[in-house]
């Protein structure tokens, strides 16, 4: 099967208006769906998080992930994690992690905290990315900080960004953020993404539509594959 045509633009039911976008030029990043944030003893239950919400949005970013890969069309990953000797760690950073119960580092079941090659830092089997799907290790919240995801998106000549993944409030919106600033068009999928706290969701939902999107668009997984159909 070949890919989408170039030029040929489609649009999505999304708020706070109708998000148009080109299918050739629009990439999935699906952000941070690690053992580490959404497995029973990982960095995020460690900290006295319910994973449960980042559980359950597993099926809508399969269902994209199986869109998106059937029209293939491009998908990225990310990971957050650090060097096994912390020296792309922030001190203040660790010390939180530290306080917070789960100290970046420290060992736990699925191999130490937040560390680059262990167990917990991978990607949860359910979302494997699959050979050819690029896959961007970042140190912080942000995808683009201290990464080539910005370098990567502009050698595909993407423009617009369907964005999934955990957590919506910090590495979910935080990627947004960075994205808006740098010119890409981004929709946040709403029920493919989470927060340990539903209010924590629904605030950084709402600080990225208001204002007429200020920082892009929202819509939900059956509204995104619709879109793309």
């Amino acid at each position: 099967m070949s890919g989408p045509v170039q030029g040929v633009r489609k649009s999505i039911d999304a708020v706070p208006y109708t998000f148009t976008f080109e299918p050739a030029r629009t990439a999935l990043l699906v952000i941070d769906m690690q053992n580490d944030f959404c497995a029973p003893g990982g960095f995020g239950e460690r900290l006295g998080n319910d994973i449960a919400p980042a559980r359950a949005i597993i099926p809508h970013i399969d269902a994209l992930l199986g869109k998106f890969r059937m029209l293939r069309l491009p998908v990225v990953h990310t990971r957050e994690g650090h060097l096994p000797d912390l020296s792309d760690c922030p001190p203040n950073k660790l010390e939180r992690s530290r306080k917070g119960g789960a100290g970046i580092g420290s060992e736990g079941p699925m191999g130490r905290l937040l560390i680059r090659g262990e167990r917990g830092h991978a990607i949860i089997p359910e979302l494997a990315p699959l050979p050819g799907e690029w896959v961007i290790d970042k140190p912080g919240k942000g995808a683009f900080w201290r990464t080539d995801l910005d370098a990567l998106l502009r050698s595909l000549d993407i423009q617009s960004l369907i964005v999934t993944g955990v957590t919506t409030h910090v590495c979910v919106h935080t990627t947004i953020r960075e994205a808006n600033d740098r010119g890409f068009d981004c929709l946040l999928v709403e029920d493919a993404a989470a927060a340990y706290d539903l209010r924590d969701h629904e605030a950084a939902v709402r600080m990225t539509v208001q204002q007429g999107g200020i920082f892009g668009f929202a819509a939900s997984t059956n509204n995104v594959l619709h879109g793309l159909a």
